[in-house]
């Protein structure tokens, strides 16, 4: 089971990060925080494109590395960590995307984000024999 669910999480990784690159940016940049911009100099086009390949990156390595996988899945986790500010941003801002058109969606979008990071840390750690 857990081998289907990495390869799920690594499919929908690999997804979201071509997504980045495509079809999907302006909504993308609905979550990049206007502070990001201001700090790092990149303007939220750049933001996304840049998240786009680090989640191909490590959606490809939880499959290409398996003796990494629980480096991979923390690293991943800890990814999802810091990508969280945005998902706060999209909801205090109230911003648009993704069908996120309410306080509530945004609201609920928020505790989604934990899962993940549980996803990508038991889905990469050892199995019990």
């Amino acid at each position: 089971m857990k081998i289907v669910l990495r390869w799920m999480l690594a499919s929908a990784m690999v997804f979201a990060g071509v997504s980045h690159m495509f079809w999907a940016r302006k909504e993308f940049q609905a979550q990049v925080p206007d502070k990001v911009s201001e700090v790092t100099g990149i303007d939220k086009d750049g933001v996304v494109l840049a998240s786009g390949v680090v989640e191909i990156m490590l959606g490809s390595a939880l499959v290409l590395f398996p003796k990494d996988r629980r480096r991979v899945g923390r690293i991943l986790a800890a990814f999802f960590v810091a990508i969280f500010p945005g998902n706060i941003a999209q909801y205090t801002q109230k911003r648009d995307g993704f069908g996120l058109d309410s306080d509530t969606k945004r609201l609920a979008r928020l505790f989604f984000q934990p899962m993940l990071v549980a996803w990508a840390l038991w889905s990469t750690s050892r199995s019990r024999v």
